[in-house]
């Protein structure tokens, strides 16, 4: 079952066809009764998205530019996983393993990877070049749907570590936001040997409870923001982590439902200064939601949080879960949340080499800055001295 098969994208036009018919017949709910979000992704933007979809959406045309994109399959851990693979034209190049979370998927990456595998046709000869690989997640996409419990976190990185020896790179960077954080994070615990590196965004840690009479402004603002958005903005993950199949029924059942408990997050978590598509396209967000739609993905990558988010509660909550000695890179950026300030980091994370909070920029920050993130990856990773990528 070591075999790579080439993959492609084939929606049908009967799948798109039934999708059409289920948004032509959406029932819609009135008109929330206050002039904010407080109740909710408003009516407005919703049927905007979805009247973008049903008419406008040129689903062909956006599956041959996914399809531009060099995909694969293997079975690893006995589950079927999908993942993109690009690699340079530069033999030296390092390979990197980028890991997405929810409501993501390997879409958000694409923006990066010929910037990443060929930097001198992007006008930087001289940056470090990378062997580009972004799997899609157990339940996510195109991978496997797992038919038994125990995928989390740690499962998902050693099924990782298997891929990447498959595709003969015996050291590797990670990188990853999101889900791919605490993925890429597993990597480096159970495999520092072969990660020569990790670039989070952001890092995973608890607030060092020590310093809590002698925060900086950054650090009340970041515990401000946290605690408002557990009060107003933690639902979906309570969902998530709880009742993932209640949930999963509308999500795979309706279009309209699974495009609204996707889009408020995308509203909610990126730094689009009220408007969204200023940051992330109509196209490029509906791209996305195609991966979970066509494959029917609502209930099978919500039980990912059933899985772990126990794990990642304690790492918010706990003064320190693990220790990562690998070497780290940390990009913040300034919509996203959490953001840990350095000090509390580095008592999980006991090499960090590169530190830097942004300007701009949110949780879907490869969707939302590709040309900052690849510049944070190119320094870190550049700056490593990374071995070569082969055996």
């Amino acid at each position: 079952m070591t075999e790579i098969r080439p993959f492609q994208i084939a929606y049908s036009q009967e799948a798109w066809d039934d999708l059409r018919d289920r948004l032509a017949r959406a029932r819609w709910p009135e008109k929330e009764t206050v002039d904010d979000w407080s109740q909710g992704l408003p009516l407005r933007v919703a049927r905007d998205m979805c009247d973008y979809w049903l008419h406008e959406y040129d689903w062909r045309a956006r599956q041959d530019r996914l399809n531009s994109f060099a995909q694969f399959t293997t079975d690893a851990d006995g589950l079927e996983i999908h993942f993109v693979h690009v690699r340079s034209s530069h033999p030296d190049a390092t390979p990197l393993l980028l890991t997405h979370g929810w409501p993501g998927s390997f879409v958000e990456f694409l923006k990066l990877v010929g910037l990443l595998t060929e930097p001198e046709t992007h006008g930087a000869p001289n940056a470090p070049a990378f062997h580009v690989v972004i799997p899609s997640l157990p339940g996510y996409a195109f991978s496997g749907k797992p038919t038994e419990t125990g995928w989390g976190v740690d499962r998902i990185a050693r099924a990782w570590a298997e891929l990447m020896d498959r595709l003969d790179y015996e050291t590797f960077g990670a990188a990853g936001s999101d889900w791919g954080t605490s993925v890429s994070a597993s990597l480096g615990r159970q495999f520092p040997d072969r990660v020569i590196g990790l670039h989070l965004i952001p890092p995973l840690v608890a607030p060092d409870r020590t310093t809590l009479d002698s925060l900086t402004a950054f650090e009340q603002q970041a515990l401000d923001d946290l605690e408002r958005a557990n009060a107003t903005g933690s639902g979906y993950s309570a969902m998530h982590s709880h009742q993932p199949q209640t949930i999963g029924y509308a999500l795979v059942d309706s279009p309209v439902a699974l495009c609204t408990w996707m889009l408020e997050k995308f509203w909610a978590w990126t730094d689009n200064g009220g408007d969204l598509h200023s940051v992330i396209s109509r196209d490029e967000f509906l791209d996305n939601v195609m991966t979970y739609w066509m494959t029917g993905s609502g209930a099978s990558s919500a039980r990912l949080y059933w899985e772990s988010f126990p794990d990642i509660w304690a790492i918010f909550n706990t003064d320190v879960v693990d220790r990562i000695e690998v070497p780290v890179g940390a990009s913040i950026f300034p919509a996203e949340n959490p953001r840990p300030s350095r000090r509390w980091a580095e008592r999980r994370f006991t090499d960090i080499r590169q530190w830097h909070e942004l300007e701009r920029g949110g949780h879907f920050a490869s969707f939302e800055q590709p040309q900052v993130v690849v510049a944070e990856l190119r320094e870190f990773f550049g700056g490593l001295g990374a071995p070569a990528s082969g055996r």
